[in-house]
């Protein structure tokens, strides 16, 4: 640092963490330009979003009207959505300097942004996360982080090879589940033996008709990786609904409900059982008079199970009578939530809440049981290895094929 007046860009430029300076809009207020409670645009984190529907225009939201974000840029396959948050970022600033794109190639190509926020379906996740780290992005991405077992590892290695912070994107973990995470970690339910989470349902084949593709949508881009399938309103929608009416119910681009809510109740259970560090070892798929549910095993003994007959979403079972020590629960490293959380990490280059490791070993979970469901078959797991020991069939489900040119 030169002097003790070096700006946050400079420092950045000086430990080749970014290569160009922001550009400045031509006209801006007043008060972009910095004032009491507002930085200077070059002590701001520099910030585009890709995937701006729904969970996207939220992160949109958070990060637009957090001070220390200059927006720039967006990123949408949908015309309507995409000029619509441009409109959106432009009015904050008070200028046309928002850029749109189509392809979020162009927007991480970008070397004046420092972070992006990642909100598409989840089919395309770990390839995004994976290109803007390679492009020097720190990223913040949605739930759940990988479609795959492979993706997810590949997705925690590029993070650490490229030295990116990365952010999840459950706020529920810490915030929802405050109560049993007090109980868990005050040591007064004794040593965790067993937790459990409801939640469904699984994924359907989507079988949808053909309808006219809307002239504003690049289809092709939004199926990318995912097997080809006709334009259908319904097979795009990015509603929160899991029953047949959005992209989130379908095969092709999620597990259903065991992932898309699963990542918050699954990292809930792991944070509160303190599992978060660890991936289970075996997977015991059980039916009992036409029930399915699972039981995973981690390596220190303690059990996390799937839909348990009589058992209460986040249900603990501990040790009666005994107590243990207490431990400090982690928090967010800012106040303000995660959105903060990861923007001040972007600035200490600490881990965030929902780092990578913590992200992924909750995905893991959800989709060890997504193939146990699919296999109706007890597996074991090598976390070292990433694979099922000595299990061909069930390790040609580690990850998926891809279309051309979308591979990883």
């Amino acid at each position: 640092m030169k002097t003790n007046q070096t700006t946050r860009r400079d420092f950045l430029k000086t430990t080749g963490l970014t290569t160009a300076a922001i550009g400045f809009p031509t006209i801006i207020p007043a008060t972009a330009l910095g004032n009491a409670d507002t930085p200077p645009p070059s002590e701001r984190i520099v910030m585009g979003g890709i995937g701006l529907g729904n969970m996207g225009s939220g992160d949109l939201g958070n990060f637009l009207n957090n001070p220390n974000v200059q927006y720039v840029a967006v990123c949408d396959v949908r015309g309507n959505v995409r000029n619509e948050r441009k409109n959106q970022v432009d009015g904050k600033f008070g200028n046309k300097d928002c850029k749109a794109y189509v392809d979020f190639r162009e927007l991480l190509a970008r070397e004046d942004i420092d972070a992006v926020h990642i909100a598409t379906p989840d089919h395309w996740h770990a390839i995004q996360v994976i290109e803007a780290c390679r492009n020097g992005k720190d990223v913040y991405c949605q739930k759940p982080e990988s479609r795959t077992l492979r993706e997810g590892q590949l997705m925690v290695d590029t993070v650490r090879r490229y030295g990116r912070v990365f952010s999840g994107g459950s706020q529920r973990v810490l915030e929802d589940y405050r109560d049993v995470v007090r109980k868990c970690w005050s040591g007064e339910l004794g040593a965790i033996q067993s937790i459990n989470v409801n939640v469904g349902p699984l994924p359907q084949a989507c079988n949808l008709p053909a309808e006219p593709c809307p002239d504003d949508m690049d289809w092709e881009m939004w199926l990318g990786p995912a097997p080809w399938g006709p334009y259908n309103a319904k097979r795009c929608s990015g509603s929160f609904s899991i029953d047949g009416s959005s992209w989130r119910s379908f095969s092709d681009y999620s597990s259903g409900g065991l992932t898309d809510w699963g990542a918050h109740h699954f990292g809930g259970a792991t944070f509160a059982a303190d599992l978060r560090e660890l991936q289970p070892t075996e997977v015991t798929y059980h039916d009992e008079g036409g029930k399915q549910y699972l039981t995973f095993k981690y390596p220190n003994g303690v059990l996390l199970t799937h839909n348990m007959p009589g058992k209460g979403n986040l249900e603990v079972v501990g040790t009666p009578g005994q107590k243990r020590a207490a431990k400090e629960v982690p928090q967010y490293s800012v106040k303000g939530g995660i959105y903060s959380d990861f923007l001040n990490c972007v600035r200490t280059r600490g881990n965030p809440f929902r780092a990578i490791e913590f992200a992924i070993n909750t995905a893991c979970v959800c989709h060890l049981g997504m193939i146990a469901y699919t296999l109706k078959r007890s597996l074991k797991w090598d976390a070292a290895k990433q694979q099922f020991a000595g299990d061909e069939e069930a390790n040609r489900f580690v990850d998926q094929a891809r279309r051309e040119p979308w591979q990883l």
